[in-house]
């Protein structure tokens, strides 16, 4: 897998110092990274951000669909150990949730879930015990299949963000564009019809239990600016499928296989995926538990009013579960 050709935005040391020292200023104002209070102070903090930081932060704008935010900078020792689970991080890194947060302002409106991780706007991705093999982020000894993030929600984010917090073994993410494929025509239009639906991942035990008939959804779809997908496999039931989708749907993973990436995370690194374009994943590792493994935080952002869906979405019932906006929050 090639080392990742994304565009790197760099921040200078000022602007860098601008964005942390916002956050900072937030923080201390309210408190709590969660804080309501916070969340709405969020667009009128942002909008005193410097141009270099809104230029930084302008829309993903090549095939890769993607790009990495680089110059900021966490104390690793500040930081703490590594938590074991995102249920006991508390305040662990509040500041860069708030820096995250703010970053996701520029670029639109964060959300967050009511049904994951206590229905935060900003999540901890940490290796958990007995989560090793799972599908989700919590896991680590698996490859983390190339997803698009929330697929089984017509609510996703558009654009997914990773803020690196410490990666000291040099932990992959991968990525691969569905700008960078080549299929057929055959099989890009098998791929938009809705046959099967997605269902929700582990991390949506409620949603899991959504008594409500899964919707079939389209795989492809095609916008002005090129295709656009929803693709998760391992929450995928093939078996509703005919053969030639299966076999459509086979070619694409083997595309997307071709043309995936992998990303080498700085700490402080903020990976940007436009979530409609770039599926991604992560390389397997061992997990340590000693307070030093690979620790994320994720932020996801809608973009309103961007023509990159069906409009069939708009009736699917998202298994019950509700996106949360900032600034309603």
């Amino acid at each position: 897998m090639p080392a990742c050709p994304a565009p790197v935005r760099p921040l200078d040391a000022t602007a860098a110092a601008e964005l942390t020292t916002a956050a900072a200023e937030l923080l201390a104002g309210h408190g709590s990274s969660t804080s309501p209070g916070l969340l709405a102070a969020l667009p009128a903090a942002g909008a005193r951000l410097p141009d270099t930081v809104r230029h930084a932060l302008r829309p993903v704008d090549t095939a890769d669909g993607l790009f990495v935010l680089r110059g900021l900078r966490p104390d690793d020792t500040a930081l703490g150990a590594t938590p074991g689970h995102w249920s006991t991080v508390g305040d662990a890194g509040a500041l860069w949730d708030v820096v995250l947060l703010l970053v996701s302002t520029l670029m639109g409106t964060p959300i967050a879930w009511d049904g994951q991780q206590d229905g935060r706007f900003v999540h901890n991705i940490v290796p958990s015990p007995g989560h090793e093999s799972e599908q989700t982020g919590a896991s680590s000894d698996v490859l983390l299949t190339p997803h698009t993030e929330d697929a089984f929600h017509p609510g996703r984010a558009h654009l997914l963000l990773l803020c690196c917090m410490r990666n000291h073994d040099n932990i992959a993410t991968t990525a691969a564009s569905i700008r960078r494929t080549a299929l057929s025509d055959a099989d890009v239009a098998r791929l938009k019809r809705p046959l099967v639906p997605i269902l929700p991942d582990d991390a949506y035990e409620e949603a899991q239990r959504f008594p409500g008939r899964p919707a079939p959804v389209p795989t492809l779809f095609d916008t002005g600016e090129g295709l656009t997908l929803r693709f998760d496999p391992a929450y995928t039931p093939f078996d509703e499928a005919d053969e030639a989708w299966r076999d459509a749907y086979r070619r694409l993973e083997d595309e997307l296989a071709r043309v995936s990436v992998a990303v080498g995370m700085e700490p402080g690194d903020v990976l940007v995926v436009d979530n409609d374009i770039v599926v991604h994943g992560r390389v397997p590792f061992t997990a340590r538990y000693d307070g030093t493994d690979r620790w994320l935080k994720r932020a996801s952002v809608r973009v309103e009013g961007r023509p990159t869906r069906p409009s069939a979405e708009a009736d699917e019932h998202g298994y019950g579960q509700a996106a949360l906006t900032a600034w309603a929050a």
